[in-house]
């Protein structure tokens, strides 16, 4: 019987080398993040069922997380609710917490908890993890960390010029080129269901336009019927989702296709005068391209959405996204509060520079200076460099056991070390130290003081 322990699937553990590589993204991220006036906020790892049920739709609340009630978390479950085998009701039973399955719903709520004590437009950023019952797959986990920015309390479409400009500033600190910033408005499908006389569908339209990259265009086809739309509305939506590339090409038609819609004219002109600006402004990385067929399947998106796709050398899903949500703190009580937020998907941003060979080199060990044991009295000498190093912030350790000279060089070899200290019983009487510099072999014999300024 193999009893060798392992993790849960969707999840990972991750080495050193991967964490640090991991840390440089974020550190990126988090200093764009601050560049652009967003402060750091934490929320808890789960929340209240009701908090987070309901908010992204049926195919969101299906992959949340529950979180069964503490104790006999079957007490309130009676024979006939087993027995109808309500699904729903029996979960509602045992459990009333679930893991998070995105950071802007707990924002929302925050926002509204804290409403007397934030200042809008309230501006955060949150780099925490979040989970969903998915299939795991390619760049597709149960775990993940996620990096958001939202402003909250400010209806000006400067915010969305903003965001575009700060997935730009992120993705050119990360050298990232070719980058597309994909864009819609969910006003233009609102309208698109106005002309096509199924605003009741509206929900299915966008659930279905969400999936276009993972099933293909004759499958929402297949789905839109099943959901009662005719073959001649079908028509139109595909026809229309042949919409994008350059936005300015487009207007004239855009405006014309939405000329009885209010709310889809409206969509088109805010998209307008997102294009304007930013072409006025210029990007460094990114490009700017306007696809109808993004949707964005979540509930709560209102306005602009964005989603970002990787170069096309790299096939892999969106690195990134976003939009806006007006209604998202009316769900808690709190009315008239526009928000707009973008979020990045750390696993898959990584994988697209790992593919690209875009990380700096990192080794396994932050250690630059390894001190070699050759027992107690030559070790209690040591310490005093090694101190004087660290006040100099420079990563330096002692091997903790007497073991052979070949083992501790194994070992300096083996975590990438740069530099080892030899303090033998001849170093010790002369009160120096020998430095061996790993990569060239070179050794040179120095005091304290010709130490700390060598390894600055």
């Amino acid at each position: 019987m193999n009893n060798r322990p392992s993790i849960p699937k969707g999840t990972r553990d991750f080495n050193s080398i991967q964490l640090y590589k991991r840390n440089y993204i974020v550190d990126i991220i988090k200093d764009n993040f601050l560049k652009f006036g967003f402060n750091p906020i934490e929320t808890p790892s789960f929340e209240r069922s009701s908090t987070l049920l309901g908010k992204y739709g049926d195919e969101g609340d299906r992959l949340i997380f529950k979180i069964l009630k503490s104790g006999d978390f079957l007490k309130d479950v009676d024979n006939q609710d087993l027995s109808e085998r309500n699904k729903g009701k029996i979960v509602s039973k045992i459990s009333d917490k679930a893991l998070r399955y995105d950071l802007t719903v707990p924002f929302a709520r925050y926002v509204v908890q804290n409403q007397n004590e934030i200042t809008l437009p309230f501006k955060r950023f949150q780099i925490q993890s979040v989970w969903r019952a998915d299939r795991p797959q390619r760049g597709r986990f149960r775990e993940f960390l996620q990096c958001d920015a939202d402003v909250i309390g400010s209806t000006s479409l400067y915010q969305e010029i903003e965001l575009i400009q700060l997935f730009d500033s992120i993705f050119d600190s990360l050298k990232l080129d070719g980058v597309r910033v994909k864009i819609n408005n969910r006003k233009i499908l609102v309208g698109l269901s106005e002309i096509l006389d199924c605003k009741d569908k509206f929900k299915d339209l966008t659930t279905a336009l969400d999936k276009i990259d993972k099933i293909g265009l004759d499958s929402v086809g297949q789905e839109l019927e099943s959901k009662g739309f005719t073959k001649k509305s079908i028509m139109t939506i595909i026809d229309l989702i042949n919409f994008s590339g350059d936005f300015k090409k487009l207007i004239a038609s855009l405006k014309s296709t939405f000329k009885e819609s209010k709310i889809g004219l409206q969509g088109v002109s805010d998209l307008e005068f997102v294009y304007s600006t930013i072409e006025d402004l210029g990007l460094k990385s990114c490009s700017l391209t306007f696809d109808l067929s993004l949707a964005r399947g979540i509930d709560y998106y209102t306005g602009v959405i964005f989603e970002v796709s990787a170069p096309k050398t790299i096939s892999i899903g969106s690195i990134a996204g976003g939009g806006r949500y007006d209604n998202l703190t009316e769900i808690f009580g709190l009315s008239n509060m526009s928000g707009i937020g973008i979020s990045f998907g750390l696993d898959r941003i990584y994988m697209v520079i790992d593919e690209l060979g875009l990380f700096p080199v990192v080794t396994g060990s932050s250690v630059n200076v390894l001190f070699l044991n050759f027992g107690k009295e030559n070790s209690l000498f040591s310490f005093e460099a090694i101190s004087k190093l660290r006040e100099k912030n420079i990563s330096t350790e002692l091997y903790p056991d007497t073991l052979s000279l070949k083992k501790q060089l194994g070992y300096a070899n083996k975590n990438n070390i740069p530099y080892v200290v030899f303090v033998g019983d001849e170093e010790l009487s002369e009160k120096k130290y020998n430095l061996k510099d790993m990569n060239s072999g070179s050794q040179e014999l120095l005091t304290l003081t010709q130490l700390v300024k060598k390894l600055s």
